[in-house]
């Protein structure tokens, strides 16, 4: 049974089913838990939320909690109120991505669900709800926290007719791999990662014909697709209770360092650094993935290229962008010095330039040989790449089973 008591009566031992007003102004990542540090508790008290709801039915109730000793001696001068600090998040431990790769999978099937549902809410007109992305963001964090190659590596296997969806999610789990590369706090992370998801929420807006076109764009359709970031940005504006952060890159993802960039040409600092962030995430996941018009373009080579555009993107955003997905993303064919092929499955943290790679084919002989799992970062191996290679130069078309294959 529920309850809703005010938040000076909580005490530990109570289960926490929910709390009044916005999640993003709350000290704490989940709403429902048991109540059981005296730290969260603190936490709680000081953070401004005026009433909380209990289930009696899995923790204390207001009558079972111990009341408090009487006191003999005067009131003393009420302290001034503390900020909300948020508490500390402990994050799951990271794992190998055939460790995370199954979870993963589960959390693309659902996200795309999730995503679908909200995405048709607001074509049809209502307001976002974005505390209702909470628990999606939750998980797509923790996920990232175990292994953040396994779910960009699958959201990146989108089709065509999924990309508007699960672009918004890889472009979710991207921020938040970026956020936790420039050491940004839970918090801060969070919120990142909310931003990604809702970045493009104007396209909603638009007109499937034109939105789903699959040829490439005229100039008057193309002037239609470059209002969605405005019409985003008023929807989730109207709605209100969404933070400033995803209004942020809702508007400006698509500006440039140069002030080439749309829908006002910011230029250098006045574009923020989380809009600087989803101009990253969202250009390196369009062009990974096969979207009406065009096909993917290879992890390593996308890397490259976006290297290369002079005036896009922030220099020290980009490179933190690097070192949190590597030079050698997931799903990259690369040949090694022994002249073998290989592709990557899995990064190493102490070393972008060797990841672990599962080796399958021999450019000496031109043919396949007994596939081998190599962590190229391990002592004794000699072995290391030379360069990356075209899965469509060599006619490799089952690239990604090979590196989702269990073990």
């Amino acid at each position: 049974m529920l309850k809703k008591i005010p938040t000076d009566q909580v005490q530990l031992g109570m289960y926490i089913q929910s709390l009044e007003g916005s999640w993003l102004s709350h000290p704490f990542w989940k709403t429902k838990f048991v109540l059981r540090e005296q730290a969260d508790l603190d936490a709680l008290r000081s953070s401004g939320v005026p009433a909380v709801s209990i289930d009696v039915t899995m923790g204390l109730d207001v009558s079972a909690a111990p009341a408090p000793a009487p006191s003999t001696s005067l009131p003393a001068t009420p302290a001034a109120p503390r900020p909300a600090v948020a508490a500390p998040v402990v994050a799951p431990a990271r794992v190998s991505l055939q460790g995370e790769i199954e979870r993963a999978t589960q959390l693309v099937n659902r996200s795309r669900q999730a995503v679908v549902n909200l995405f048709g809410e607001v074509r049809l007109g209502k307001a976002v709800n974005s505390e209702q992305c909470l628990p999606l963001v939750e998980e797509v964090t923790n996920s990232v926290a175990r292994n953040p190659s396994a779910l960009i590596s699958l959201a990146r296997l989108k089709t065509r007719d999924d990309y508007t969806y699960m672009h918004s999610v890889a472009v979710c789990a991207l921020m938040v791999t970026l956020a936790r590369q420039l050491g940004w706090d839970d918090q801060q992370t969070r919120e990142a990662g909310l931003a990604g998801l809702l970045h493009d929420i104007g396209k909603m807006m638009v007109p499937n014909e034109v939105l789903n076109k699959p040829g490439q764009l005229t100039d008057a359709e193309f002037a239609v697709m470059r209002t969605h970031p405005v019409r985003g940005y008023q929807a989730l504006k109207e709605g209100g209770a969404v933070p400033p952060a995803a209004l942020d890159v809702c508007l400006h993802h698509h500006e440039k360092m140069d002030g080439s960039g749309y829908p006002q040409k910011l230029k250098g600092e006045e574009i923020s650094v989380i809009a600087r962030m989803g101009a990253v995430c969202d250009v390196y996941d369009a062009i990974t993935s096969t979207r009406p018009y065009k096909n993917a373009w290879d992890p390593a080579g996308s890397i490259q290229r976006m290297s290369q555009w002079s005036g896009h993107f922030d220099t020290t955003v980009f490179q933190s962008f690097v070192k949190g997905i590597g030079i050698y993303p997931v799903g990259t064919l690369v040949k090694l010095q022994s002249g073998r092929l290989a592709v990557v499955v899995d990064q190493n943290t102490g070393s972008l330039v060797a990841p672990m790679v599962r080796i399958f084919y021999s450019t000496k002989s031109k043919l396949p040989i007994p596939v081998q799992l190599m962590d190229l970062s391990a002592a004794g191996v000699t072995d290391r790449i030379v360069g990356r290679e075209s899965a469509q130069d060599w006619g490799f078309t089952q690239l990604d089973d090979l590196w989702r294959k269990p073990g």
